[in-house]
């Protein structure tokens, strides 16, 4: 099996996507939006970041099983600087799968992944940091050897000597 990795950083303020606010109703439905204020600032930084990184990569988008690694960096409070920490594990607020539900939509719409489905495989942490920037460093990492479930069917139909669509 053959790997491939793409790497890149974003800088920003990381925010958890899926925590819904209730807005009111609307023709007898509730309006729900995403509780995040920084949501769409950070989703556009990936979906940037990612959209200059798919520029570099001919197979982009990936249609294949993909390994997603996030490296979240947050600011550390000061409270917590003044006791010697350096780079710790974050264990508040946001949730780590929230958070990785934002990534892995921004690099569908940053067209790095042809469907943020194709992530089979999840290796993610959130830290502290007392220095440096505060973002994510993003890694994708292509299993190329291994077909997508449409190559499979297309290949089954191919060997049974079906057109394609039927």
């Amino acid at each position: 099996m053959g790997l491939q990795t793409v790497e890149f950083e974003v800088c920003g303020r990381p925010a958890p996507q899926g925590s819904k606010s209730y807005k009111g109703y609307r023709s007898g439905k509730p309006i729900l939006a995403e509780s995040s204020p920084h949501l769409a600032q950070w989703r556009g930084a990936v979906a940037g970041a990612a959209l200059l990184a798919a520029s570099q990569e001919p197979d982009a988008p990936f249609d294949c099983p993909v390994e997603l690694s996030v490296e979240f960096r947050f600011a550390m409070p000061k409270v917590r600087r003044r006791l010697g920490h350096e780079r710790i594990p974050k264990l508040s607020a946001p949730d780590l799968d929230k958070l990785v539900r934002a990534v892995g939509d921004a690099l569908q719409d940053g067209q790095l992944l042809a469907s943020d489905a194709r992530i089979v495989r999840l290796n993610n942490v959130e830290k502290w940091e007392v220095t440096g920037w505060t973002g994510a460093i993003i890694r994708v990492t292509r299993w190329v050897d291994i077909p997508t479930d449409n190559q499979k069917h297309a290949q089954q139909r191919n060997q049974q000597g079906r057109p394609k669509g039927s």
